[in-house]
């Protein structure tokens, strides 16, 4: 069983980039997903998060109006698209599962028991 994040890179400021994150060995349609980041020195933080069917989002107040995340079940594949990036974005990129959809919620890390490896993104000012 394994997520596996990808799309990362390096982006100038203003820019835009998509992370995907694909799971195997079994189905992730009915569970919740979400992205997390962690900066060098800082901890892990919430960045995003969708119920299984893609009808409820949850987003850190620092990403509104610029992220948005999505799923596409037929694919097993749930997806980050952030536009508008600032440098303060540069940061190692999480993808994660959750079998409860937990609304406000879902920032907390401890909830998820599927974690990918992570996808750098690098935003230059």
């Amino acid at each position: 069983v394994q997520l596996q994040a990808s799309g990362g890179g390096l982006v100038q400021a203003g820019g835009s980039l998509r992370l995907s994150c694909a799971a195997s060995g079994r189905t992730f349609s009915s569970y919740a997903k979400a992205w997390f980041r962690q900066a060098p020195g800082k901890e892990r933080e919430f960045v995003a998060a969708v119920n299984w069917n893609g009808g409820s989002t949850y987003y850190t107040d620092s990403v509104k109006g610029r992220f948005t995340i999505g799923r596409d079940n037929a694919k097993n594949t749930v997806y980050l698209q952030m536009n508008s990036l600032k440098p303060e974005d540069t940061a190692v990129y999480y993808c994660a599962a959750d079998r409860v959809y937990r609304g406000t919620d879902s920032y907390r890390a401890r909830l998820y028991d599927t974690w990918g490896q992570g996808t750098q993104v690098t935003v230059s000012s």
